[in-house]
């Protein structure tokens, strides 16, 4: 297989128990030695590395968290936060200061002291990450972080750890068996069988454009509408009328383009309402104005919102909804038939 991780992403490998991802996992920090072939950390190629190289940047560049916390027992939780910085042979009030500073990034302060053995799964496994990012390393290295806690202990791990991506922006490789949570935390992700990559993507891609059967089939389960967006689902916003045009104009268009209704923008594209092709009509007749016939209150979107949060809009609306960016420029339009085209699963004849 042959593949890149970019820093500050989060890349998932992902597939089912055997599928060679945890194996692939440790070859990137060398647990497990490759067979053959080139790992390349910042131009560096850790496969060639000599015993000394590798301590060396297994210290400084890369952290791991493991499934089973691997915590040592007989050490507290600041202690066990502090280990790697330890094994640097950093000195006690240097390293204690900055695995305080990792523990309340993980949220728990105040349990310095605590025994490992008094805290619950999720915390425990907070200890674990807080260890690795005592280090302040490059890349995290995370083997089924998650799998061993209660529902929604990980899901709260989860969120954490997208929390504390968005402020640190580490390059994170992580391992699943479980698809949700790869589409939730993943920016990208490899979906593994029998040791081989089957597809290479983003959530989007692999859901709207699967590779092949195994994965089409991977992903048929998965509801499409907590992972889809506006953005995967909006028409280009054409055609649109200006603000300082007129009445008879928007109605030419809507004829034209075989619509019955169309956004209005000022001359920055920024969205100032909608007119419908009734209103227009009569408007043209009676002489009225763009301004006289708009309407203003209309429900618009950010391009970033999940289409569960989407349908309930759309299903109450009368017109399409426009989706805008911060400035309050329209970039989009939705339409319910461009939902429904989206949630459809494309399979191969």
């Amino acid at each position: 297989m042959n593949f890149d991780v970019y820093e500050g992403e989060t890349f998932v490998l992902m597939g089912l128990s055997g599928s060679g991802k945890s194996t692939l996992l440790r070859c990137l920090n060398r647990l497990i030695d490759p067979s053959d072939g080139h790992i390349l950390i910042d131009g560096d190629d850790i496969a060639t590395m000599d015993d000394k190289e590798l301590r060396e940047t297994r210290r400084t560049k890369m952290s791991m968290v493991f499934q089973s916390f691997a915590l040592l027992p007989n050490r507290n939780v600041i202690d066990n936060a502090a280990f790697g910085l330890e094994i640097q042979g950093m000195a006690k009030e240097e390293r204690y200061a900055k695995a305080e500073e990792a523990i309340a990034k993980v949220g728990l302060k105040g349990y310095e002291s605590s025994k490992t053995s008094q805290l619950s799964g999720g915390m425990q496994q907070r200890v674990g990450l807080a260890r690795a990012l005592a280090t302040d390393p490059d890349i995290l290295l995370m083997d089924e972080a998650f799998s061993a806690l209660d529902p929604l202990i990980r899901s709260e791990m989860q969120d954490e750890l997208l929390a504390l991506q968005d402020k640190l922006k580490k390059t994170i490789v992580f391992v699943s068996h479980d698809l949700d949570e790869a589409l939730k935390l993943g920016d990208r992700i490899a979906i593994m069988k029998d040791g081989i990559v089957s597809q290479i993507g983003t959530a989007e891609e692999i859901l709207t454009d699967p590779a092949d059967d195994y994965v089409s089939e991977f992903v048929a389960g998965v509801d499409r509408t907590k992972i889809l967006t506006a953005e995967n689902v909006m028409k280009r916003p054409e055609p649109v009328v200006s603000v300082n045009s007129t009445v008879t104009v928007a109605t030419q268009l809507m004829r034209k383009h075989g619509i019955s209704s169309i956004f209005v923008v000022d001359p920055e594209k920024r969205v100032k309402g909608i007119i419908l092709i009734d209103d227009a009509v009569l408007a043209v007749k009676e002489k009225k104005t763009i301004n006289e016939v708009l309407i203003t209150d209309i429900k618009t979107v950010e391009p970033n919102l999940p289409i569960k949060d989407i349908i309930p809009m759309i299903a109450d609306c009368k017109y399409p909804l426009a989706v805008v960016n911060d400035n309050n420029k329209l970039i989009g339009v939705i339409v319910r038939g461009s939902i429904l085209g989206a949630l459809a699963i494309k399979r191969e004849d």
